[in-house]
């Protein structure tokens, strides 16, 4: 039987959800289910978190986030070359220059002494990406946002149930983006959420989330009629989705727990090969609690990365590598400017597999894995 990279979530009370959505007769946004996984959210991220707008994807909310910063042509956005390109594109398609910077080789998250090198005069914001749910040195971040005035957008696309410090991912910087994609932990098939912790874009979110309308206002009975008050498009999820995911961020924990149990098991395993020399486990800082949403082994180079990923296929086990980096990439050339040198970047995404990581991997499953890495060095 074949082990598989990715299986998409599933507890048990999407099905009821869903069918409950169909009987309520509304079923695009902002309906019950939307409303609650709202709340949900906003309870969860905490005190500082004002609002959470839930979107179509991860990818709407980062652009929802340009439209509230006005990015403009010119305006530049520091971020990590070491990242999906919706993070940059969320930015280029307004007009603004990604600024890629180099990760650190231990959490392969933005180097954060390398961000006040990068910020020239056009800067606008930083955008630090938690990557594989293990958060970023925020508070270096937060001090050098606030050292030059500029804006922090979390990219917590892969960071929902983890934390920094004992605080929810996503609730540090002035917005964050969040992704229910079904490869992540918690998902709607597609779907994502816009987190505001500041009050005085709270307003500005809602009016840009419905086209640029007052609508929410209209439909709350604060306005007699609704009209096209600032720029906007429509990013709101239908419920059928927002139904799916509230079953799912209701078994959140259990959710994390099970991935846990699963990152656990193979980086135990995994400790001797580390010790031979053969691979890197991954490192998690002793401030940062993350949530089982990636478990990846570095190789020695790119020849012995690609070799036992077909050492692994042939096992039908599947593994994969990650991203290309956006500062080499045709659009990344073309949109963006690199800031630093990407040593780490370069030389890491050639040497990084992921193996397979789910919501309900066996023991079997991950006893099969673990041998055929096994099998290929020993």
């Amino acid at each position: 039987m074949k082990v598989s990279f990715n299986k998409p979530c599933h507890t048990g009370l999407e099905e009821s959800y869903v069918i409950q959505a169909i009987k309520n007769n509304k079923l695009s946004g902002d309906g019950p289910f939307n409303k609650k996984c709202a709340e949900f959210l906003t309870s969860y991220f905490g005190s500082d978190t004002k609002a959470v707008y839930i979107t179509p994807s991860c990818t709407a909310a980062s652009e929802m986030a340009s439209i509230i910063l006005n990015m403009e042509k010119g305006d530049e956005v520091i971020m990590p070359s070491f990242t999906f390109t919706s993070t940059a594109n969320a930015v280029a398609v307004y007009g603004g220059v990604p600024v890629f910077i180099d990760v650190r080789p231990d959490t392969m998250n933005i180097d954060e002494n390398l961000i006040e090198q990068a910020i020239s005069k056009k800067t606008k914001a930083i955008v630090p990406v938690h990557y594989a749910g293990v958060g970023c040195e925020m508070d270096k971040i937060l001090y050098i946002a606030k050292k030059y005035g500029l804006a922090v957008i979390e990219d917590n696309a892969q960071g929902l149930f983890a934390y920094y410090k004992n605080k929810p991912l996503g609730s540090f910087g002035d917005m964050s983006a969040v992704s229910f994609h079904e490869t992540k932990n918690v998902i709607a098939g597609e779907g994502g959420a816009l987190v505001i912790n500041s009050d005085n874009i709270k307003e500005r979110a809602e009016i840009i989330r419905e086209k640029g309308t007052d609508r929410s206002k209209f439909f709350r009975g604060e306005v007699d009629k609704y009209s096209w008050i600032d720029k906007g498009s429509s990013y709101l999820l239908g419920e059928l989705g927002a139904a799916y995911l509230l079953a799912q961020l209701e078994k959140g924990t259990e959710i994390t727990n099970n991935r846990l149990a699963s990152w656990h098991f193979y980086y135990d395993a995994l400790e001797d090969l580390e010790k031979k020399g053969f691979l890197r486990r991954p490192v998690v800082p002793s401030a940062c609690t993350h949530n089982g949403h990636i478990f990846y082994i570095l190789l020695d180079c790119l020849k012995t990365r690609e070799s036992l990923r077909e050492h692994l296929i042939l096992r039908e086990i599947s593994a994969v590598s990650h991203y290309v980096p956006l500062h080499s990439s045709k659009a990344g050339l073309s949109f963006g400017r690199t800031a630093s040198k990407m040593d780490v970047t370069d030389a890491h995404s050639e040497m990084l597999l992921r193996l397979p990581m789910y919501y309900g991997l066996g023991d079997d499953e991950k006893n099969r894995v673990v041998d055929g890495i096994n099998s290929f060095f020993i």
